[in-house]
């Protein structure tokens, strides 16, 4: 091994204390010499000849990093990467392969890979990359102990709980949030969507840099090309000067739109256009503007449906889908709704000066309850009982759930709050829109909303084609 190659290693990755260090590849030689490698560096080093082999291992004894060839018989490596992560989480996996394509290594860090090394690699090139993940295995291990340093320097803060969904969202925001790859995020409404995407920025190398959220739903289609990617002066009617776009704005930061799955086709071809070229064009300009940006998209919907149903364009999907993160719902996750109640409760009592505080039959109530608005729905009720709770403790009546739910005069089913809402904001706009046909203006005023709302509005209840008929 070379001195040099040595000391370089050292000096660009932080020093590990001895690690257990798991080599899996079918060929005899590679893997004793990588196992050599190791063990001069004072870790602790088990050789596996395959992919079946490598699981009983891991099975029967916990590693901190495992280095797996990605071409093996039957199991090959990424395979074994979903494997590992099964039975062990927060253990790191480094792929080695003499066949490095990028597709193989988009996939690899998509599923979880800490990093991903083409043979025939430098040894101190290795150690630099078993340093970095050996570093990232310590983290995830300060994420299991919930560590308050560790969720302060993250961004982490908001993210509450400790059960295993959560684990595995923290886990993969830390691994997500080192790499300049786009992350998609998906989840049901009121999830925390946001909160993960800020806490990718906070980890990442951009940290110190903007965050710049768009919410896509709230910008008509008509204006959201303006509003992401600027305009020259005269572009078009109103554009009285030039304007720098949000895309400018984020300028060597991240850049988060939500709700994506609300574009349309044409919209979706520009972003990736510039996600591929790095590059923009305000409206109105001919000229292309480089920018260093890293995206962050999240969204609600099934992306995968919306393109077999031609709603969303099947080569912007993979582009965004490189990393995908999940934000699981409240209801997967109900053993931390004590810890989110405490967390609501304590900012309220923090923000009014007041110590209210949950009695423990208020508790249970709130955990009968299946939560369709998720975590913003709970923080909803708590920050309601505790405003209207006439002393400090808050009791089970203090949470009136039948303004949740009301049951339907013909059938008795239950009906949700957002249901009941829907209905009555879908028979005033259309009763607006027949007394001002054809003046959506008109009907914006009268309902005492913006035109931009009413648009949402309009869209997210299909009132246009009710309207029609």
């Amino acid at each position: 091994m070379d001195t040099g190659e040595i000391r370089n290693a050292e000096q660009q990755g932080p020093s590990q204390s001895r690690a257990r260090v798991l080599v899996v590849d079918d060929q005899r030689n590679m893997r004793a010499t990588t196992a050599m490698v190791l063990r001069q560096e004072g870790h602790e080093v088990a050789e596996a000849a395959g992919g079946e082999e490598a699981l009983r291992l891991l099975e029967r004894e916990p590693f901190d990093l495992v280095l797996t060839d990605l071409r093996m018989e039957p199991i090959d490596g990424l395979e074994l990467l979903r494997r590992i992560f099964e039975v062990a989480p927060i253990t790191q996996v480094i792929l080695m392969t003499a066949y490095g394509t990028i597709e193989s290594a988009v996939e690899a860090m998509r599923l979880g890979a800490a990093d991903y090394v083409t043979k025939p690699f430098k040894e101190g090139e290795l150690l630099v990359r078993v340093n970095k993940a050996l570093e990232k295995r310590r983290l995830l291990h300060e994420v299991g102990l919930f560590a308050g340093e560790f969720r302060e320097r993250y961004g982490l803060e908001n993210i509450v709980g400790n059960s295993a969904p959560v684990r595995e969202l923290i886990s993969r925001i830390v691994r997500a949030a080192p790499s300049e790859t786009t992350v998609l995020i998906t989840g049901e409404s009121g999830t925390g969507k946001e909160l993960v995407a800020r806490a990718i920025h906070a980890a990442s190398r951009r940290a110190g840099r903007p965050f710049v959220p768009v919410n896509c739903a709230a910008i008509t289609p008509s204006l959201l090309e303006s509003e992401l990617f600027g305009h020259a002066k005269g572009a078009f009617t109103g554009a009285l000067k030039a304007r720098r776009g949000l895309y400018e704005e984020a300028e060597t930061g991240t850049l988060f739109l939500d709700e994506l799955g609300e574009t349309d086709t044409a919209f979706q071809a520009k972003l990736l256009r510039a996600l591929q070229e790095k590059e923009i064009r305000r409206v109105g300009e001919s000229q292309p503007v480089h920018v260093d940006v890293r995206v962050v998209a999240a969204t609600n919907q099934d992306l995968s449906k919306a393109v077999q149903e031609k709603r969303f364009r099947e080569d912007l999907f993979y582009r965004l889908n490189v990393v995908p993160i999940r934000v699981p719902p409240l209801r997967e996750r109900m053993g931390d709704l004590p810890l989110l109640a405490a967390h609501f409760l304590a900012r309220y009592n923090k923000r009014h000066a007041s110590r209210k505080r949950l009695t423990e039959s208020a508790l249970d109530k709130l955990l009968s309850h299946d939560y369709p608005g998720n975590v913003r729905e709970l923080e909803n009720l708590i920050e309601q009982a505790a405003a209207l709770s006439t002393g400090e403790a808050i009791d089970p009546d203090d949470f009136d759930f039948a303004r949740l739910e009301e049951r339907s005069a013909a059938g008795g089913e239950l009906r949700r709050l957002s249901d009941v809402v829907d209905d009555a904001e879908r028979a005033a706009i259309q009763a607006s829109v027949l007394r001002h046909p054809g003046d959506l203006a008109a009907v914006a005023r009268e309902l005492g909303i913006s035109p931009t709302t009413l648009w949402r509005k309009m869209k997210r209840l299909d009132i246009a084609s009710d309207a029609a008929r």
